[in-house]
């Protein structure tokens, strides 16, 4: 029961942002936040998912990734 309320606990005090963001940007914001997870957002403020430092960098190292890629655009996982 503990982990899961540890967890919930750390959610809710994850960076929310809009996902028109680019990973660019969210892998800096992470950084300076120093956190591993943000929570998405879309333009009227509701949280659609969740985005990990993880997936990022995985996403960042493949062949295909441009600077201009945005965090609606990722594949679902």
């Amino acid at each position: 029961m503990t982990p899961v309320l540890a967890q919930h606990h750390s959610l809710a005090h994850a960076p929310r942002i809009r996902d028109d963001m680019t990973v660019e940007v969210a892998l800096s914001l992470m950084a300076g936040a120093q956190v591993d997870h943000l929570v998405l957002c879309d333009g009227d403020d509701q949280s659609t998912g969740l985005v990990t430092l993880a997936r990022l960098t995985v996403l960042r190292d493949t062949p295909t990734y441009t600077d201009r890629v945005r965090l609606r655009d990722l594949p679902a996982s």
